[in-house]
């Protein structure tokens, strides 16, 4: 089943209201429940998805109602994306990593990139198995793109023309107000960069990677109210693939100097290094039995920038070299 994150119908239930509706009522006729948007984390079936927009747009008589939601929408509806690929260091390497990751905000969707002359297209594919007119769920994801690729670029969203293979609608004077750069009845699905843009810088914006790990720690305390241990090595699993794991950074984000969280790690009978060395371990050993990046990937993945050290790493917590381990493993 392709699924999606239920945050990215973020302020769903708002809009409907506004326009005269019953969010509630819409949901329970895809079989949809509220409950499940109260998570952005959840995750929801993407073809359900797809038909509660298109039913919405039906009722609510907004042929473009998917980018009317996407439009009130921050790149927070993106989950950790922009997070994962900030280290990458141009546009082009981040939206090349961005695909890899796309499954974690959902399951079912590609972009592609399309040399053009001049321009490069960044074209989005929907792959579900559905039969539900998918324009409006379209609508929303090549928002979300936009979304996404201004962040790389640090420019408005707005800048950003977003092409559809939908026909105009006849009658919807909303979206002229909201975001003028529209073209439809276009050849893909997406948007269009210019090719030098690729190779701009992969703009770092540290205010955005602090709120998301400033939200990632209200999760963390609902978790773990009381185990620091655990909270510390959750942030440190959600923060080695940034490149951006330190004590420094973990320590801010749980609001206190880093000497500060060693002493209570100390008292804890704990401290950093172990704890890191912990969850690399425990990342490694499963990417090894279930993932698909190569030795090297994983490595990097967990934030070595040299493979030899993280085999040296590996072979004193197993006594073998990950293509060792992973081969014995396999056989079993």
């Amino acid at each position: 089943m392709h699924l999606v994150r239920s945050g990215a119908a973020s302020h769903f239930e708002k809009l409907v209201l506004e326009l005269g509706q019953n969010p509630i009522q819409l949901m329970h006729q895809v079989g949809l429940r509220q409950a499940e948007f109260r998570d952005p984390n959840t995750y929801i079936s993407y073809a359900k998805l797809a038909e509660l927009l298109n039913l919405t747009a039906l009722q609510t008589k907004q042929p473009l109602f998917g980018l009317m939601l996407a439009q009130r929408q921050t790149q927070e509806v993106l989950g950790d994306l922009p997070m994962l690929v900030s280290r990458m260091e141009t546009v082009e390497m981040a939206l090349i990593k961005a695909n890899e990751y796309l499954y974690l905000h959902a399951y079912g969707v590609q972009v592609k990139m399309r040399s053009k002359g001049e321009y490069i297209q960044l074209k989005l594919a929907l792959n579900l198995d559905t039969d539900v007119n998918l324009e409006a769920v379209m609508q929303l994801s090549v928002y979300h793109l936009a979304l996404f690729v201004a962040g790389l670029l640090n420019v408005n969203v707005q800048s950003l023309t977003l092409h559809f293979q939908q026909a105009e609608p006849v009658n919807n004077p909303e979206y002229q107000e909201q975001h003028r750069a529209l073209l439809f009845s276009q050849s893909f699905n997406g948007i269009q960069l210019k090719s030098t843009q690729l190779a701009l810088r992969n703009h770092r914006d540290e205010e955005a990677l602090n709120q998301l790990i400033t939200a990632r720690l209200k999760k963390l305390q609902q978790r773990y109210p009381e185990d620091l241990a655990d909270q510390v090595k959750d942030l440190i699993r959600h923060l080695l693939p940034t490149g951006e794991c330190c004590i420094e950074r973990i320590a801010n984000a749980l609001g206190m100097h880093h000497r500060s969280l060693q002493t209570q790690l100390k008292a804890r009978g704990q401290n950093y290094r172990t704890l890191l060395l912990q969850t690399r371990q425990d990342i490694a050993k499963h990417q090894l039995l279930h993932g698909k990046y190569t030795i090297t990937e994983l490595a990097l993945q967990l934030g070595y920038v040299d493979i030899a050290v993280f085999s040296r790493h590996f072979k004193q917590w197993t006594g073998l070299s990950p293509s060792q381990w992973q081969k014995q493993r396999t056989k079993e």
